[in-house]
């Protein structure tokens, strides 16, 4: 009898604890429902019309954070069918409003999402898209600049070189990169591997991601200015293949001097400009807070840019940014260029030099009709 007491016992505290175990989960399930309708209640009418809240990048961190509360309820373990299928709701939910938000998002929210601490550098790609990386370190004049990275790889089993700037996400790393901010030393560099390419026949890319080269005394002395244009030249007459993108920031002639290239490609929440926002607004109207302006102003967005003709195609991104996937990113970006490679392989060299040369001689051309 006694033993019968102990098992009952033991049967009502399981079946308590599993009880108290199901209420926290509907409690937590709950919770991220209720955060979830506030986002959508700010985003949307009934209608299905978009209101804008003060920024989009503010609900995407508040998405973060209800996607953190999703993941801790996954890593929960006995969860019933039900349970199962309501997170599984609020992920297709989360996703859902992430893309909404971010078809919207202005080129000053954009601005943003390229400067984003979190998103893929160009050395986060070539682990993920290249194998057989072999970097390539100094100018053979002065110094290595790592700044920019270069090196050797193969590229679904064709080798190329890779060339790209690189930034960091912790303080120790963004001084050693120098914040992705090139030296002279980092382009002569490029340029050397790009002369490397051009003797052995392989295919350049280069990815783009920069406020600027770096405008320092030092680097004014060693001839900044006279390495950028030194690149310009070089690259419009190199006889291999180039397909340059633009990953994140893609600021003035620091980005420039790797981005001459037969096809210019560009991350869809990336931006490409002479100067930055709050650059262009301090010059302007010498008032920085005026920076979303100029922004809009300037057109330095993804889809501003093809319709200018400045780019040759816009890659998607993950829902919410590059940063949330890197490896959705990468493949997204791998697929880009390998179709762009395959088509750029099938011409002459005459064709592409010729084609290269005119696709940049008739950017900024403008006629005024008469009506």
């Amino acid at each position: 009898m006694r033993r019968a007491r102990i098992k009952r016992a033991d049967k009502s505290d399981r079946t308590a604890e599993s009880g108290a175990k199901h209420g926290a989960e509907n409690a937590a399930i709950a919770g991220a429902d209720f955060m979830l309708s506030i986002v959508e209640a700010h985003h949307t009418r009934g209608n299905g019309n978009v209101i804008k809240m003060d920024s989009g990048l503010k609900a995407q961190k508040e998405l973060e954070k209800i996607e953190q509360q999703i993941a801790k309820l996954q890593t929960l373990e006995g969860q019933s069918a039900e349970t199962v299928r309501q997170i599984q709701q609020l992920h297709d939910r989360v996703d859902g409003l992430r893309r909404e938000i971010s078809s919207h998002l202005n080129a000053w929210e954009r601005t943003e999402l390229a400067r984003h601490p979190q998103r893929p550098y160009t050395l986060d790609y070539v682990e993920r898209i290249f194998t057989d990386w072999s970097e390539i370190h100094g100018d053979r004049g002065f110094r290595d600049d790592p700044a920019i990275v270069c090196g050797m790889a193969r590229f679904h089993g064709e080798e190329v070189i890779v060339i790209g700037q690189q930034k960091a996400r912790d303080a120790k790393q963004r001084v050693y990169r120098n914040f992705g901010m090139a030296h002279p030393e980092g382009y002569r560099k490029a340029l050397r591997v790009m002369r490397i390419a051009e003797k052995f026949r392989r295919p350049i890319l280069t990815f783009v991601d920069t406020d600027g080269a770096y405008p320092g005394l030092h680097a004014e002395e060693r001839g900044q200015g006279e390495a950028i244009a030194r690149n310009l030249l070089e690259m419009a007459r190199l006889e291999v293949p180039i397909i340059a993108t633009v990953i994140g920031v893609g600021g003035s002639g620091g980005a420039l001097a790797i981005a001459v290239a037969d096809r210019v490609l560009m991350m869809e929440n990336a931006v490409y400009s002479v100067i930055s926002p709050e650059g262009c607004a301090s010059i302007m109207w010498r008032d920085t807070s005026k920076k979303a302006l100029a922004a809009e102003a300037m057109k330095i967005t993804a889809k501003d840019l093809s319709e200018l003709g400045c780019i040759d195609a816009i890659i998607p991104e993950p829902a919410g940014g590059a940063h949330t996937d890197h490896a959705q990113a990468a493949e997204l970006l791998d697929r880009a260029l390998q179709e762009n490679l395959a088509a750029l392989k099938r011409l002459p060299v005459g064709d592409l030099l010729e084609t290269r040369y005119q696709k940049f001689r008739n950017m900024a051309q403008f006629f005024q009709v008469e009506a």
